[in-house]
């Protein structure tokens, strides 16, 4: 087993979680910079929402808003919920959207309780999402559940 050490100052102490998080948060945020094509492939949006929302104890609700080559603009978290579920406002979607100048975006959410499966709730804001995002020209690309797996409404069929 390996042992992770962090500095203060000038000295070393133990890696807690809340560390190791932050510096993986650092390494992503380096990683996965505004405008760069990172994002190019399911696989490779799956790993970064994978690191950015795996193992909440709570549901967040969060955004990839894209340019029109979807190239990731900025990743940005709206809602944050309980251990069941998070209330999502259509219009505030919408809103951050045409701020960022926005022509895609995918949605996605973590299931604290490890389950990917979506849930009807999940189904129902997702159309509601899609409807008014069309509205202002805005594709809704794919919707994605975050659990021990990870589910795409678009490869689901639901989208």
């Amino acid at each position: 087993m390996t042992t992770l050490y962090v500095r203060e100052g000038n000295e070393y102490k133990v890696a807690s979680g809340q560390d190791i998080l932050e510096r993986a948060n650092a390494l992503i945020s380096q990683r996965y910079r505004a405008g760069a094509p990172v994002l190019s492939s399911p696989a490779r949006t799956r790993e970064f929402l994978r690191l950015k929302l795996g193992g909440r104890d709570y549901e967040t609700f969060a955004i990839l808003f894209l340019d029109n080559r979807h190239r990731l603009i900025e990743y940005v978290e709206l809602f944050r919920g309980t251990i069941d579920g998070a209330a999502v406002h259509p219009r505030e979607v919408v809103k951050e959207a045409l701020a960022r100048n926005a022509a895609a975006l995918v949605c996605a959410h973590a299931h604290p309780s490890g389950v990917s499966t979506p849930s009807q709730a999940d189904e129902m804001i997702t159309q509601r999402l899609k409807s008014a995002l069309a509205l202002v020209d805005i594709r809704l690309l794919d919707h994605i559940v975050v659990g021990e797996t990870i589910s795409s409404f678009a490869e689901l069929g639901l989208l």
